[in-house]
């Protein structure tokens, strides 16, 4: 399979995710988790958003996350049952604010989204993660066989990683915070992270677009990130990462 990517064409635009125990590597179309120590991957389709509310600006932000998730809480998820209760309830983590006081938000949050990065990062997933980013570049670069038997070594960083996004988030939260104009202090938690993602997302999205001068500048806060969300992965974490790739392209037959 991936001999036969490596001489197409074109492929399907990729992305993915690291677990702990595996990568999911997702294409519009289909999304792939192959779990470490497994010989073969397990692939499901992915939904799709047939409203016209979903190619909105900013409403389509929102249904780029949904879909970014579905390798967690969709049918055949990557992450186990208990995982995915944890997932919901730092997703959730916003709600609760409402009952504490605004002069102790600050630091509730900060408490729930370390505490949230320490469990997506756990165990394997550093090298994971570098090995996710590294199987995609191989498929776009159509070095995919050389990079199995080591031969290659594609970055271990991508421009799409969300942790670009999440970088580029903070920056917007930020300025919002000090703009913010709804007088409403109970809805704050709720509607300030909302309306960040949305305008990130839109932000981000252009970016990506554009390979030069300022999509480098908005995105480089997230590849320096990355040194720090990523390690380098070794052959075996790479295979893990190319067989879900292996899984999406045949999917996509």
């Amino acid at each position: 399979m991936l001999a036969e990517a490596d001489a197409a064409t074109s492929v399907p635009r990729l992305g993915g995710m690291a677990r702990p125990d595996g990568v999911a590597i997702v294409s519009e179309d289909f999304w792939s988790f192959s779990r470490v120590g497994e010989p073969a991957p397990s692939v499901r389709p992915m939904p799709c958003p047939r409203s016209p509310l979903a190619r909105l600006p900013f409403v389509r932000g929102l249904v780029k996350l949904a879909m970014a998730i579905v390798p967690l809480l969709g049918r055949g998820a990557a992450a186990r049952p208990g995982e995915r209760l944890f997932l919901l309830a730092a997703l959730l983590a916003p709600a609760p604010l409402f009952a504490v006081p605004a002069s102790d938000r600050t630091p509730v949050l900060a408490v729930v989204t370390v505490g949230l990065i320490c469990w997506l990062f756990r165990g394997r997933t550093l090298r994971l993660h570098g090995a996710e980013h590294r199987a995609i570049a191989a498929a776009e670069s159509r070095t995919l066989v050389s990079t199995w038997h080591a031969a290659s070594r594609p970055s271990r960083f991508s421009p799409r990683c969300g942790t670009n996004f999440a970088a580029l988030m903070m920056a917007v939260s930020f300025l919002l915070e000090r703009v913010w104009i709804v007088p409403s202090a109970t809805l704050t938690p709720v509607l300030l992270p909302l309306v960040s993602l949305m305008i990130s997302m839109e932000i981000w999205l252009v970016a990506q677009r554009s390979a030069n001068g300022l999509g480098r500048v908005l995105l480089l806060p997230g590849l320096l990130l990355q040194r720090l969300t990523t390690r380098e992965p070794t052959i075996e974490d790479t295979r893990v990462a190319l067989r879900a790739v292996a899984g999406v392209l045949a999917a996509g037959r």
